[in-house]
C-alpha cells in the first residue's frame, strides 16, 4: 500500500528477480483485490496484511503462511539468525503513522487541494529539501517521492476523522524529519486541520 517502505523499489533481490512494485490504496480489501487484478505474487499492507497468491498461497492473508516464508528464508541461510537477516536489510529512517484531525466531511477536499499543490510544485520544477520531485503517486492521497528516494504521504483516513501522514528516507534521519516538516508546514495553512495525535 502507499504507506509501505520505498525499499520495495530498490531491494537488490527483488530487482534481480524482475519484481515490479505497485503502490496502491491502503486497506485490506483494496490490497487483496489489487494483488489479484495485476497478478502479483504477493501484496503487502504496512499494517501487517500479507497476501500470497499462487503458487505460494491462495490470495488471502495468512499468518501461518507468513511464518512459513520466514522459516524458509532461515532454512536457505543456515549460517544466519533472524537478527542477521534483518541487519542485512538496507537501513531506512521511517516515521510512525501520524494523524492530524480533519473532519470526515472536509478531509477528502483538503487532500484534493494538497494533491494539486504538489502537482503544481512538480510542474514548476520546485524543489523540496533541495531536491526535485521524482514522482507523485496519487492513487490514495499523494505520495511525494524525491530524487534520493525520501518520500512523504498525505492521505485521508478511511475510518477516522483524520488525515494520515507518513514519511521515510533511505538516506538519513535528517531527511526524514525535513520531509515531515515540509508537509507539516504545508498542512498548517489549512484551518480545517487540527492537532496531530503524534509528531516526530
Amino acid at each position: 500500500d502507499v504507506k509501505s517502505t520505498g525499499l520495495y523499489l530498490t531491494d537488490p533481490v527483488l530487482i534481480a528477480n524482475g519484481a515490479k512494485t505497485d503502490y496502491w490504496k491502503t486497506g485490506h480489501s483494496y490490497i487483496k483485490r489489487r494483488s489479484k487484478e495485476i497478478g502479483a505474487l504477493v501484496g503487502f499492507e504496512k499494517s501487517g496484511h500479507y497476501f500470497f497468491n499462487e503458487p505460494i498461497g491462495r490470495g488471502y492473508d495468512c499468518g501461518i503462511l507468513s511464518a512459513i516464508a520466514v522459516l524458509q528464508m532461515l532454512d536457505r541461510n543456515p549460517d544466519k539468525s533472524m537478527a542477521d537477516l534483518r541487519r542485512d536489510l538496507p537501513k531506512t529512517w521511517g516515521s510512525p503513522t501520524m494523524s492530524p484531525y480533519c473532519a470526515d466531511e472536509e478531509k477528502y477536499g483538503v487532500v484534493d487541494r494538497v494533491i494539486e499543490e504538489y502537482k503544481t510544485a512538480q510542474k514548476n520544477g520546485d524543489t523540496l529539501l533541495g531536491q526535485s520531485i521524482r514522482e507523485l503517486i496519487t492513487v490514495n492521497g499523494v505520495r511525494i517521492v524525491l530524487e534520493d528516494g525520501t518520500w512523504g504521504l498525505v492521505r485521508a483516513s478511511s475510518n477516522t476523522p483524520n488525515l494520515v501522514v507518513v514519511v521515510e528516507s533511505p538516506t538519513s534521519e535528517a531527511n526524514k524529519i525535513a520531509m515531515f516538516r515540509e508537509i507539516e508546514a504545508r498542512l498548517a495553512k489549512y484551518p480545517e486541520i487540527g492537532d496531530y495525535d503524534q509528531k516526530i
